[in-house]
């Protein structure tokens, strides 16, 4: 019996010191680490039939890089860009050039953090956004691809 054929690659995308999770600001961002992210991550997208490819950088022009790379390639992407959310325009653009669906993500509610983690130049790009679900807004993220893409 043959496995059935892959429903196509999410691609997981996580910004600046999130490398750092689990040890950085444990009361803001729990103490999971990046390693259990991709861990619960990847068992959900398997689990809806997606194959799961992470990349996490510290560098605006790897993400951009990835982005790029996965029009054609990708189903749809995770991204959380931490700080990079609420400073790069051209995430933003890449993100709408590439017209893949995306869902933004955020482990802490940035709404009730500092004024500037308010906006983000992603969420116009997005087609939805989850904030303040811990690491399980990626389950939540793959959930919604699950549901919504054919």
């Amino acid at each position: 019996m043959t496995s059935p054929r892959p429903r196509g690659t999410l691609l997981i995308l996580n910004g600046p010191n999130l490398n750092l999770l689990g040890t950085r600001e444990p009361g803001i961002y729990g103490t999971a680490s990046l390693a259990d992210v991709e861990r619960l991550t990847t068992a959900a997208a398997e689990a809806a039939g997606f194959d799961a490819t992470c990349l996490q950088s510290n560098h605006e022009g790897v993400l951009l890089d990835a982005i790029h790379a996965a029009r054609g390639t990708a189903a749809g992407i995770i991204i959380n860009a931490g700080a990079y959310t609420h400073t790069s325009v051209a995430l933003r653009d890449a993100l709408a050039a590439v017209e893949l669906p995306a869902v933004e993500v955020h482990i802490s509610n940035v709404h009730l953090r500092e004024e500037f983690r308010h906006h983000s130049y992603l969420s116009a790009v997005c087609t939805a956004v989850i904030v303040g679900a811990g690491i399980h807004g990626y389950e939540l993220a793959v959930n919604f691809f699950d549901k919504t893409l054919a």
